[in-house]
């Protein structure tokens, strides 16, 4: 994870619409991606009864489904202090190890990387 007191204004950008998504949507986290040329992607926690997605990954789906090749950026926004394993390693395998990942708490605030 990236961590940094000065937010590049387009990752800033993704944590504030991770926000919003957790927050119009009510879910447990809000998440949202920058691809190759720009586009983001935004997506809240996946909780049906025969499919349960994290934000971060329902996000990267939607990214590969609209024809992304590559991340530039994922953030998410939860209450959590670290990720899981496999929501980073959606974001890598779309992204590489250059992608930037940002987890932030519910109020915008960086979390430290772990």
């Amino acid at each position: 994870m990236t961590q940094s007191t000065e937010l590049d204004p387009e990752d800033r950008k993704i944590i504030t619409l991770a926000r919003s998504a957790r927050a119009r949507n009510g879910v447990a986290e809000g998440a949202a991606v920058r691809d190759e040329t720009g586009r983001t992607y935004v997506a809240g926690t996946v909780e049906l009864p025969s499919l349960k997605l994290s934000a971060l990954r329902t996000a990267v789906a939607m990214a590969v489904a609209s024809g992304a090749t590559s991340l530039e950026a994922a953030a998410v926004v939860s209450e959590s202090a670290v990720l899981a394993e496999g929501d980073v390693a959606a974001v890598r395998d779309l992204g590489g190890p250059g992608a930037v990942l940002l987890l932030a708490s519910p109020s915008g605030e960086l979390k430290p990387a772990s």
